[in-house]
């Protein structure tokens, strides 16, 4: 397996040097926010991120007020009560964008912040405080205990929640096959514990949390 040292110089020898990758890394970060989130907000990002998926992000964006309108802000009581009138008026309410099975996505997402801040106090320390070297563990949890929270979708949300996540995009998906972690998507869990290996591997290299060390695996291929 490559060291993170090879990766990152070949990363920065195609984005202009170092310190030129780093600034763009540093820009796309203050993009996230880092803040703890109230239940309602990780329902909101949760919902946000199903929604965009395989969608225009920037028409969720455009109707996002509409959104947090449709569904009472997101109250995680009020949502997880959602029944069949509510998705009959749902799927004809123009504030959102009216997709049956990602609006019957809200009800079960509410339901397992609801039980994750049962457990610890808020959805928010369960997420946080969850092992950084067990990532795909939380990714399972999410996909397992959620609704429509597939891989993708679910680092979206952690990340721009300012959680540290690896995105297996096409991109860093390359770029594992080629650092030798990998020989194709990791859709298998042998092949999932390897890519969570790897960046804990990395982590320890580097000191840099998931989020670089998956944004620099991306810019050290060609797109």
């Amino acid at each position: 397996m490559e060291k993170y040292t090879t990766i990152l110089h070949r990363a920065a020898h195609r984005h202009g040097g170092e310190a030129a990758l780093m600034a763009k890394i540093s820009s796309g970060q203050q993009l996230h926010d880092s803040q703890s989130k109230t239940d309602d907000r990780w329902l909101a990002e949760f919902t946000k991120r199903v929604f965009q998926a395989g969608f225009s992000w920037k028409v969720v964006d455009a109707k996002w007020a509409g959104f947090e309108a449709a569904f009472w802000n997101f109250d995680i009581s009020r949502c997880m009560r959602i029944d069949l009138d509510d998705i009959e008026k749902l799927t004809t309410d123009k504030r959102i964008v009216r997709n049956p099975v990602k609006i019957k996505t809200v009800a079960p997402n509410a339901a397992m912040i609801s039980k994750m801040s049962s457990k610890v106090g808020s959805a928010d320390k369960f997420i946080r405080d969850w092992p950084k070297e067990d990532f795909m563990g939380l990714l399972e949890y999410l996909q397992k205990n959620g609704s429509h929270l597939g891989m993708n979708t679910a680092c979206y949300a952690l990340r721009f929640s300012g959680v540290p996540s690896f995105i297996l995009s096409k991109d860093v998906t390359a770029a594992l096959v080629h650092a030798g972690v990998i020989d194709k998507a990791a859709t298998s869990k042998t092949a999932r514990r390897a890519v969570q290996n790897a960046f804990n591997i990395w982590h320890e290299e580097s000191a840099e949390d998931f989020t670089t060390i998956s944004r620099i695996l991306a810019m050290s291929i060609d797109g």
